[in-house]
């Protein structure tokens, strides 16, 4: 099932839920998608905490943090952590509303890709609302950069997603990856597509309180010019189709679809919130956009 390309808003027919563990913080993760009313947008809400300080609008300027993860911040100063999968996944299924409950301070990072979203929301299915779907339309070029690394939106017909990698590792080394989420290929093309990381690096990330949870059951691991996972890659391309996952759930955090080309050369979560930023400030480079089409469009979708 691909996104639903309607103008109309959507939401999930029913409730459904994982369990799972936070690669970070190694805890046990228990996540449910509830349907959400037109307008909502995706909200997190974690269940451990008071009514005060567990919502979590998922929202760019509410991105506290952007190493290894994105991670939210509410008003209250609670965090929640490892949000680009499940935000890609409904972005790639065309999902707008959705309440997700979460009963600790990171989402569970099941295999490591996106995968297991896709197959909860197919399971739930998709509703299409009586509300129209609003777009954030670029209208010029936004581009931020770090080093030689970069990331770029351009005006484009199309929501279009483009990354290339390059790693100083003779199993990666460089590679490139692209997607065009108005031609269904989220699911067969990008959401399988894992995290990963280098074996030399994982002593220090787990000195640092990170990576807690990882194994080679929700993570690539690379040891010089090997894969140590059973099986090997699901894609030739799998790490730079990981960052073009990573980037549409950054993106995601938007709150509307991008009509818009993204461009990322060696770009992650920081480089990708800071695009979402600098968009915004320029009250030239993007617009609203609402779109209409045929009344007979939500009895084709219900």
């Amino acid at each position: 099932m691909g996104p639903i390309t309607a103008v109309y808003q959507t939401t999930l027919k029913t409730p459904i839920s994982c369990t799972g563990i936070g690669l970070h913080s190694g805890e046990k993760a228990v996540m449910i998608m509830h349907p959400a009313e037109a307008g909502t947008g995706i909200v997190f809400e974690r269940t451990d905490l008071s009514n005060g300080a567990r919502h979590f609008p998922a929202r760019f300027d509410l991105v506290a943090d952007t190493f290894l993860c994105t991670t939210l911040r509410n008003a209250s100063g609670a965090t929640l952590s490892t949000v680009e999968h499940v935000m890609a996944a409904l972005a790639g299924c065309g999902v707008d509303n959705v309440l997700i409950e979460v009963s600790g301070p990171e989402l569970p990072i099941m295999d490591g890709s996106s995968e297991a979203f896709v197959f909860l929301i197919e399971c739930a299915g998709i509703e299409a609302l009586e509300a129209p779907r609003r777009f954030v339309r670029v209208l010029r070029e936004v581009q931020v950069r770090d080093g030689d690394k970069t990331a770029t939106l351009s005006p484009s017909a199309n929501r279009s997603f483009r990354c290339e990698i390059v790693y100083d590792n003779e199993k990666i080394a460089r590679q490139s990856a692209a997607l065009d989420l108005d031609d269904d290929a989220f699911k067969s093309d990008v959401s399988r597509a894992r995290t990963f990381g280098l074996m030399e690096e994982i002593d220090g990330l787990r000195s640092q309180g990170l990576a807690l949870g990882g194994s080679l059951d929700n993570a690539i691991v690379v040891d010089g010019d090997r894969v140590l996972n059973e099986g090997g890659l699901r894609y030739d391309n799998e790490f730079a189709r990981h960052k073009v996952l990573d980037a549409i759930g950054d993106l995601a955090l938007a709150g509307a679809p991008i009509l818009g080309s993204f461009n990322g050369y060696c770009s992650g979560h920081g480089l990708n919130n800071k695009l979402l930023t600098a968009l915004f400030e320029n009250d030239d480079a993007w617009c609203w956009e609402t779109q209409h089409t045929a009344p007979d469009l939500l009895a084709a979708t219900a």
